[in-house]
């Protein structure tokens, strides 16, 4: 097994972590142990190894799933001022820009709506906050079984964000929803709402972000009334929320500090035995290196045990899989079909309720949708939800939209595969504007035509569907359904339209199928075409 070492000096400072005994492989330095033991690993199939993990295979539930949705939902929504609120108000002027690492010209928007509306971050900082979230709105009931008419066919729950704040009830960490705040266990909450309607239910995970992004609480304005005043980041009360200050070189997106690294195996292994998710998300590529590994195996195994020892565990992170788990991109799709299933997550809006943000349409999700699944793909879209944890009417709105075009098309979405290609037309040739995240833009700016399709099929490989990308106004040319199509192997049985009950009309040409387009559109976001080959 391979590990990751602690010197002897440092494990003295992990004594309210580590166990009494941890294991030494035999080719490991004198003085060194491993930070995670292989007895803290659920036995079963796999080993914390890259080898071992690559035997993983995708279960079905999830390969026919397609539809997600992802309540990215907690404290920070408290001040209506959108992502990353915990972080940016502590941004004075003079604070370092993460991106760049320059000084900042000016205050965060965010730090400049604090101390209007809350006080000086040295004096009420993102602690005060906490207890302001009281989601006395929440009806998870109701949401999941919302989300269920929508389409999602599994849910995802925050576990905790970049902010520290657990939204489940740890034994590890005070700072938790069951504590403070809400004083609800807001994870078990969506759990046993989602498992009622019988969705596949998920966890995500930031909190390797965390260590690194809490940065700024430590330090104090640089200029001003207040210049040199430490935030209430740098009281050592508080860092158990906070976390401890920073060397120099700890300051990448993940911590280089094996301590933290610990601290984050105990939190995340807390999360998934007490709650034992269908899904485990990470904010980032693979934790840690053989920690996360350990962590990925413990999660694998303990599924196993539950399942007839077949995992059927999904774990992504945005990172590339090689068949150890789902690749995620985030607010991207791929570019083509991709071998293994991977997953977009994205948001309909900010990642966090923001006051007078624009929401996607209804119609842009659907079509998001069919484009990462024509792709081999699956979506998870987060919806906004406000502070006290119910929807907004324009919200209600685009989820009713979903809901009404996948009661008529889901049959070419759910349980299909990738067809020979994923699409025709102008958007499949042109050059595509790229994701912030990799891959391409979940939403191009540049809009479908009808000659755009997308196609996907049937497990038996009996069925196609072609899904016209823009509502048609004129009949239908499909032209890798052409009889001189190499993509055809067997001719063209039938056509029917999915949610209508007129009777296709088409004709198969040699350079394409054209299907007379009905009187009567199902639905302008997508018409969908079912066309059977012949035995």
């Amino acid at each position: 097994m391979k590990s990751t070492y602690l010197t002897n000096a440092s494990i003295a400072l992990l004594s309210a972590w580590l166990p009494a005994t941890l294991a030494t492989a035999a080719d490991t330095p004198a003085d060194a142990k491993p930070i995670v033991s292989k007895d803290e690993i659920a036995s079963g199939p796999f080993a914390p190894t890259d080898p071992s993990l690559a035997a993983y295979q995708c279960p079905d539930w999830f390969r026919d799933a397609k539809f997600g949705i992802w309540a990215h939902w907690g404290p920070q929504a408290v001040p209506r001022q959108g992502d990353w609120y915990a972080r940016r108000l502590y941004l004075g002027e003079g604070q370092t820009d993460r991106k760049t690492g320059k000084p900042l010209a000016k205050a965060d928007a965010a730090y400049n709506y604090h101390v209007k509306n809350y006080g000086h971050p040295s004096k009420f900082g993102y602690k005060d906050i906490l207890p302001l979230w009281k989601a006395e709105r929440l009806d998870a009931d109701a949401l999941l079984a919302l989300y269920k008419k929508t389409g999602a066919r599994y849910f995802v729950s925050m576990g905790s964000h970049h902010d520290n704040f657990f939204l489940w009830d740890s034994k590890i960490h005070r700072w938790n929803a069951a504590k403070v705040g809400p004083k609800k266990d807001v994870v078990k909450l969506f759990a046993d709402a989602a498992r009622k309607q019988g969705l596949k239910f998920g966890v995500s995970e930031h909190l390797g972000a965390s260590f690194t992004w809490f940065r700024s609480s430590h330090s104090a304005d640089k200029g001003g009334p207040l210049k040199d005043v430490p935030y209430d980041g740098a009281d050592p009360a508080n860092q158990d929320l906070y976390h401890k200050p920073r060397a120099a070189d700890d300051n990448g997106w993940l911590t280089n500090n094996p301590e933290d690294q610990r601290r984050w195996f105990d939190c995340i292994r807390e999360l998934v035995d007490l709650y034992q998710p269908d899904l485990l998300y990470s904010d980032s590529g693979m934790p840690f290196g053989d920690v996360g590994r350990s962590l990925i195996t413990h999660y694998y195994n303990s599924n196993a045990a539950r399942n007839g020892g077949t995992t059927q565990a999904v774990y992504t992170c945005k990172e590339d899989a090689k068949g150890k788990w789902v690749r995620d991109i985030e607010r991207g799709v791929a570019d083509g079909i991709r071998p293994e299933p991977w997953q977009t997550d994205t948001s309909i809006g900010d990642w966090y309720y923001r006051t007078g943000q624009k929401y996607m349409t209804s119609g842009e999700v659907v079509r998001m949708l069919v484009d990462i699944v024509s792709k081999n793909g699956n979506l998870l879209l987060n919806v906004v939800q406000t502070p006290e944890g119910d929807l907004e009417p324009d919200v209600l709105a685009i989820l009713d939209g979903i809901g009404q075009w996948v009661a008529l098309n889901g049959e070419g979405i759910y349980g299909t595969r990738p067809w020979k290609t994923y699409g025709e037309g102008p958007s499949t040739t042109r050059e595509q504007e790229k994701g912030r995240h990799g891959g391409l833009k979940d939403v191009p700016k540049q809009p479908y035509t009808q000659e755009d399709f997308r196609f996907t099929a049937s497990k038996d490989g009996k069925t196609i569907y072609a899904f016209c990308m823009a509502s048609p106004d004129k009949d239908l040319r499909i032209t890798s359904l052409g009889s001189d199509s190499k993509l055809l192997d067997k001719p063209v049985a039938s056509v029917r339209i999915l949610g209508s009950d007129e009777k296709a009309s088409w004709k198969q040409e040699a350079g394409a199928l054209v299907v007379t387009k009905p009187a009567t559109i199902p639905n302008k976001e997508a018409l969908v075409v079912a066309i059977m080959l012949k035995d």
